[in-house]
């Protein structure tokens, strides 16, 4: 399974919520989000759905055969897809722009001056704060 994009990231996370450090073993997940419309993915897949906040539902789209998980899309927004910074070639790729769910981060992780701050999820950065401002 492989992702084609065709335009440029609207903007890219770090989650720390407990959902993603569960689903990827990590401390964190990450990704790059995109406009639906802008992303063609093309290969066989396996969907694996939950629930998440708000009554609303989330589906995971990975590998049949790698088990890779490549990208997610939910109910929160249906006009977006989050593809997972891992599969970028580029390390460089995009850094987070973003850190969501908060509230659940690890001590440990670091994140370069910047990036906005969310206590939940992406919805409630817009009220949030930039690195020292209070």
């Amino acid at each position: 399974m492989r992702a084609k994009t065709s335009g440029d990231p609207l903007t890219a996370s770090i989650r720390h919520c407990r959902d993603c450090q569960r689903r990827t073993g990590a401390v964190a997940g990450s990704g790059a989000i995109f406009a639906k419309a802008e992303v063609t993915i093309e290969g066989d897949r396996k969907i694996f759905e939950r629930d998440a906040a708000q009554g609303r539902k989330v589906r995971f789209h990975f590998c049949p055969n790698r088990g890779t998980s490549l990208f997610f899309e939910g109910d929160f927004n249906p006009e977006l897809r989050v593809i997972a910074a891992g599969a970028f070639a580029d390390p460089a790729f995009l850094s987070p722009l973003v850190s969501v769910y908060e509230e659940c981060r690890h001590d440990r992780v670091q994140l370069r001056q910047g990036v906005k701050h969310a206590q939940r999820g992406l919805a409630s950065s817009a009220a949030d704060k930039e690195p020292g401002n209070g």
